[in-house]
C-alpha cells in the first residue's frame, strides 16, 4: 500500500506528464503525445491498484486537489489542440474511403 507522500508523488508526476503532453500537442508531435499519455496511464493504473481508500485530509488533500486541477486544465488544452487535427484526420479517412468505393464501383481511371 502506498503512503500519502507516495500518492502525492504519483499525482505530481502525472501533472508533469500532462504538461509535457500539452507541449507535445502544441508542437504537433503526436508520437510524443501518445508516449506521454501511455506513461500517464501507467501512473493512473498504479493509483487504481495501490492508492489507499481512506480520504486525505488537510494540506495533503489540498495538494491532491491542486494537482488534479492542473491535470484537468492540461487535458482541456490538449483537447483544444488535438480536436482540429482529429477532424482533419477524419476528413482524410472519409475521403479515402469514398475514393476506394468509387474505384471499386467504376474501376481506376
Amino acid at each position: 500500500m502506498m503512503t500519502i507522500q507516495d500518492v502525492l508523488s504519483v499525482y505530481a508526476a502525472m501533472a508533469d506528464l500532462t504538461e509535457q503532453m500539452v507541449q507535445a500537442a502544441q508542437r504537433s508531435d503526436w508520437d510524443a503525445l501518445v508516449l506521454l499519455e501511455q506513461r500517464c496511464a501507467a501512473h493512473a493504473q498504479v493509483l487504481r491498484e495501490q492508492e489507499p481508500r481512506q480520504p486525505m485530509r488537510g494540506a495533503e488533500r489540498e495538494r491532491k486537489i491542486e494537482l488534479i486541477r492542473q491535470m484537468l486544465k492540461a487535458d482541456r488544452q490538449i483537447r483544444d489542440l488535438t480536436m482540429p487535427w482529429m477532424a482533419q484526420l477524419s476528413k482524410l479517412i472519409n475521403a479515402t474511403g469514398t475514393e476506394r468505393r468509387v474505384v471499386n464501383a467504376y474501376g481506376s481511371v
